[in-house]
């Protein structure tokens, strides 16, 4: 057993952090799941901007959309994206069926020019949502202060929601009780609890990138505080769905909402490059790896011991660096006004390439005109 495989075997599903139309096109993502252990895969605005700005591959679907007369770059967007979706969507639905509904998914982001607005990120999911109509995907949808109830009014419409940008314990503790409320509003009005799923992206490696920048260059603390962020974070998974609120939701064939560990490529050279996946290990967990992650854990990753329910040594942790100066709450919430302000900034760049490419394909065979 290879050792992605082995990690599989740990509990970990491996979602691939990234989409494109090369990837499926090329085969390259059937490959991924077939060899390396691959069973989901996310989707936000930067990565899609990296796909379509460097590629050609869609410009055969964007001269159609243009020949339709579709001339909305935020429409093409969808179009473009949810194809892709829709396609690596298809090709997990086998491990879909054979996790009942467990793994599998492939995720969609809402627009983050939403993220500060409830009613219109609920709508958008909506949409998004009958648009993809599979039961293998996931609505991406922010962690923000008006995320937070469209979370619940999503999985109480039956969406299955992929809760993105969380950096705290104290959001996600919202998080999870908003999709309680959701699945508890869901069962009130008698519709069915089994085959909703919903995972909470914890963002890892920003919270060093971020806490580094404040330690001394010697400190034992760097490069520890996010892995002990996250650890807390799962320890609140285990403490919430467990006791009666939840064995009754159950009961009545609920999931629980996973923990999901995304951004878990190093950003520190001399950090190891697979240390936000050897360190993170769990039964239950979702592990969201780039490309250039996943291969080098199939190279020299290493499953050993799992994130424990004692959460002692990551309280120390914690208390250290409270004590050095370094205020975790600050930096969670810089990330994530800073996580919404980067996928606007990327989202606007897709739009912008997107008025390029339709320009440019506007003039082709137009005499004297490139």
């Amino acid at each position: 057993m290879n050792r992605l495989a082995r990690l599989h075997e740990a509990g970990v599903s491996i979602w691939l952090d990234t989409l494109s139309r090369e990837l499926l096109d090329t085969g390259e993502f059937e490959r991924l799941v077939r060899n390396f252990a691959v069973t989901g895969a996310t989707s936000n605005p930067t990565i899609f901007a990296k796909a379509i700005t460097g590629s050609d591959r869609y410009d055969d679907q964007l001269r159609e959309l243009a020949r339709e007369g579709r001339d909305d770059p935020q429409q093409i967007f969808f179009a473009l994206g949810l194809d892709d979706v829709g396609h690596a969507a298809d090709l997990l639905r086998p491990i879909y069926e054979d996790s009942a509904g467990r793994d599998g998914f492939v995720s969609f982001e809402c627009t983050p020019d939403l993220a500060d607005d409830t009613d219109a990120t609920i709508a958008q999911a909506l949409d998004l949502w009958a648009r993809l109509d599979r039961p293998n995907v996931m609505i991406k949808v922010p962690a923000t202060a008006a995320g937070v109830p469209a979370i619940e009014e999503l999985t109480a419409s039956g969406v299955n929601v992929n809760v993105t940008l969380l950096f705290s314990v104290g959001r996600y503790e919202e998080v999870i009780e908003a999709y309680l409320r959701g699945l508890e509003g869901r069962a009130k009005g008698g519709e069915p609890l089994d085959r909703l799923a919903s995972v909470a992206s914890f963002f890892v490696s920003r919270v060093d990138g971020k806490a580094d920048a404040r330690l001394a260059p010697g400190s034992p603390l760097r490069g520890q505080i996010a892995i002990a962020n996250a650890h807390r974070a799962y320890g609140r998974y285990l403490e919430r769905f467990r006791g009666e609120r939840w064995q009754a939701l159950k009961a009545a064939g609920a999931q629980p909402q996973r923990p999901l560990w995304a951004s878990t490529g190093t950003k520190d050279p001399s950090y190891p490059d697979v240390l936000y996946v050897e360190r993170l290990i769990a039964p239950g967990v979702v592990n969201t790896m780039p490309e250039k992650t996943l291969h080098a854990f199939a190279d020299h990753g290493d499953v050993g011991a799992a994130l424990e329910a004692d959460l002692s040594a990551a309280t120390r942790v914690l208390e250290e660096a409270h004590e050095n100066g370094l205020d975790v709450g600050q930096i969670t919430a810089d990330l994530e006004r800073e996580g919404v302000e980067a996928f606007c900034d990327s989202y606007g760049q897709l739009l912008e390439c997107i008025e390029s490419k339709l320009a440019g394909l506007a003039t082709e065979g137009v005499p004297g005109r490139r």
